[in-house]
């Protein structure tokens, strides 16, 4: 079932090879639209009667069987039958089966792209909050571990060379502040999503009086597009700013990865995995390779491409909706699996990795404390450039002794060995968080699709 589909005849077996090329995989994802579809119908016929385009029985009727068939889509009960197009005319074919004239009437003031829009936003502004709840979890566990290993030194590299005394508590808080730069990429993608296109029709509006106003409030949106023809240009930008955001958390799971690699490795020996993170060789018996690591490396360095991809989808289009950004839901919907998947496996690794004690106990790590013996003489009063090259020529003549530095580090100041600042790290993280109305589109939610409400 095609309702806008046009009635020129095509040549013999050419219908399904067009079929194949112009749908591609949109049957598959339009099932994770489904429950967003349902939402904006919802809130549309709602809208509708509030207009008089829909009698008060009407509305009764429609509102009872769309919550029916979100209740079909929470049971994975609900299917797009095989010659219906998409899920917005399974939907509306389902009301006509069961309602009648009634089920064909919510289609009136707007058109597929407008229904297209407003599912990508609802479901956009849904994958977000569970990839920031994920996040959260994560940070959570990077905090404790934090804590727990304050006093647990670690050595810190530059350019791979031994450079300064760190820890393992300065290490997990380092990725944990990450995350709450990468949680305000999120919010700014939430932001985005959480804009009201629904009444922007074809791209410039409609000749019934709607209540665009009302739909945003009914959807819990923050506001509307209010421009009709940006709110169909917006897509394409949610799902790039979207993107971006994935791609920047990602690069912080990937580089953590790749952290965990190195330390993992005998040559470092900084942390264990356990051995469910490991596998052996074929030929080798000792070995325990870190291939969750390293894949989760590779997954991560991977979403960071998602930008670039969706953008050159986008690349020198006109204003007005165009096919091609159908295939934006190619590069979206598998990514929020994909970023969820690493989030979940950091997790699990971070919090049964085993950390290894007193590394800086081993002499070949004597000269990372060549910077506290540098200022060790700047307190005494010479100046730093000079008491640098008193330092060096100890090191270099073989005298340099890092033994009075071991247990007398003074690191002290802000965001430090001495002094973390996790709970000023929290705090942040809090704040960010505080900005998401994660609340508020939940109590929209329910009203909309609950009966009870």
């Amino acid at each position: 079932m095609k309702l806008w589909q046009s009635e020129h005849p095509v040549s013999p077996g050419s219908e399904k090879k067009i079929e194949a090329f112009t749908v591609g995989r949109d049957r598959e994802f339009d099932l994770q639209l489904a429950a967003s579809d349902v939402l904006g119908s919802l809130a549309h016929a709602q809208m509708l009667q509030s207009v008089g385009l829909l009698t008060a029985d009407e509305w009764v009727a429609v509102q009872r069987e769309l919550r029916a068939i979100f209740r079909e889509i929470e049971a994975e009960t609900f299917t797009i039958e095989p010659n219906v197009e998409d899920v917005h005319s399974q939907v509306e074919l389902l009301l006509t089966r069961r309602l009648g004239e009634a089920g064909k009437k919510i289609h009136s003031g707007r058109s597929r792209n407008d229904q297209v829009l407003v599912d990508l936003k609802l479901f956009t502004r849904t994958r977000l909050q569970e990839v920031v709840e994920a996040a959260k979890r994560l940070f959570d566990l990077l905090i404790a571990r934090s804590e727990q290993h304050k006093n647990d030194l670690l050595p810190g590299y530059t350019h791979l060379q031994i450079a300064m005394p760190s820890s393992f508590g300065l290490w997990f808080g380092a990725w944990a502040e990450a995350l709450v730069d990468d949680t305000e990429m999120l919010l700014t993608a939430y932001k985005l999503a959480n804009k009201n296109p629904l009444g922007s029709g074809a791209g410039y509006g409609s000749s019934f009086p709607l209540d665009r106003s009302l739909t945003t409030r009914l959807l819990g949106f923050d506001t509307l597009h209010f421009n009709v023809v940006y709110a169909q240009m917006s897509r394409g930008k949610t799902e790039l700013v979207a993107c971006t955001a994935l791609a920047q958390l990602a690069g912080t799971l990937g580089r953590l990865a790749m952290d965990v690699c190195l330390y993992n490795s005998q040559n470092f020996g900084f942390l264990t995995l356990p051995d469910a993170l490991t596998t052996g060789s074929s030929i080798m018996p000792h070995k325990k390779n870190p291939d969750v690591a390293e894949l989760l490396r590779g997954k991560c360095n991977r979403l960071r491409a998602l930008p670039n991809e969706v953008a050159l989808v986008l690349t020198n289009l006109p204003s007005g909706y165009h096919r091609e950004m159908q295939l934006l839901k190619e590069v979206l919907f598998p990514a929020f699996d994909e970023i969820m998947n690493c989030l979940e496996i950091s997790h699990f690794m971070l919090l049964n990795s085993q950390v290894t004690p007193n590394l800086l106990d081993d002499p070949k790590y004597d000269l990372l404390f060549s910077v506290e013996r540098a200022n060790e003489l700047v307190v005494q009063g010479i100046p730093f450039r000079e008491a640098y090259k008193q330092v060096k020529e100890e090191v270099q003549n073989g005298t340099f002794d890092a033994a009075p530095f071991r247990d007398h580090l003074q690191h002290t100041h802000e965001g430090s060995i001495g002094n973390l600042c996790n709970e000023e790290i929290s705090e942040s993280m809090n704040e960010v968080l505080s900005r998401f109305p994660f609340g508020r589109v939940r109590e929209a939610v329910n009203q909309l699709s609950s009966d009870q409400v």
